[in-house]
């Protein structure tokens, strides 16, 4: 089940169990940042239609970073909608699926023992988290700075993560869209609010740790995480918490 909200004019997160994405509506036009498990494609199509437009209006389809939770559904709402899948630089092989910077079997099989982490695999599975299929015509940002697409977001490299982990800062509307690089929640996780993944997730935990002073230095008020609810409140508090916690 998901529910979207519209946390600003234009901006809706949706919020899944699993997952979350984010739709930026611009007049007719709508960006959507990540697509969720590959079985939760049927999902965002419901969710653009939710605020009240069609595949068809779908610009641009932008990626926080290329696990499979969030671009699982990249390369077939692409295919539906006509609209680019774009990355940062850095995450670019990652997306096409020429690296690898994700969890392992190995690496989960060795953190099944822990709480929580079992139902999360279970019900992953269900979604499709063990497809590792790239998106084979992702592209890179065409420019540095605000994105020329719905909404206009700001990307800024967050790397640990993954290499090219990108969160995406809507600086008129006071909103960070963080990805995986700071979350609310998860799953796998017992803590509520602000906080990072379990340390299984990273690719690069210090580069993780790191990264939220970039994130800290924005002017938000407003973080869509990646997994969890919405967070209202001044980012760098969030990202303070989050080190605290990590």
């Amino acid at each position: 089940m998901t529910t979207v909200t519209e946390v600003a004019d234009g901006v809706h997160l949706v919020h899944h169990s699993l997952v979350n994405w984010v739709l930026l509506t611009d007049g007719g036009a709508v960006t959507v940042i990540d697509t969720g498990y590959p079985g939760l494609h049927d999902e965002v199509v419901a969710s653009i239609r939710q605020v009240g437009h069609e595949p068809a209006d779908v610009a641009a389809i932008l990626i926080t970073h290329a696990h499979i939770d969030h671009t699982g559904g990249a390369e077939r709402l692409s295919a539906v909608t006509g609209a680019p899948v774009l990355v940062h630089p850095l995450e670019l092989a990652h997306a096409r699926g020429e690296e690898h910077h994700a969890l392992t079997p190995v690496g989960l099989a060795a953190n099944l023992w822990r709480p929580r982490v079992l139902p999360w695999t279970l019900a992953a599975l269900r979604v499709g988290v063990a497809q590792t299929q790239g998106v084979a015509d992702a592209q890179a940002f065409p420019s540095a700075g605000a994105l020329d697409v719905p909404g206009h977001p700001v990307p800024v490299l967050t790397p640990g993560h993954t290499p090219g982990h990108t969160v995406y800062h809507l600086p008129e509307h006071g909103v960070v869209i963080t990805g995986d690089a700071l979350v609310t929640g998860h799953p796998a996780s017992s803590v509520t609010g602000p906080q990072l993944l379990p340390r299984m997730f990273d690719h690069d935990r210090a580069g993780t740790v790191k990264a939220l002073e970039t994130i800290g230095a924005l002017d938000a008020s407003i973080v869509l995480p990646g997994h969890g609810p919405a967070h209202h409140g001044p980012v760098r508090e969030a990202t303070e918490l989050s080190a605290a916690r990590a």
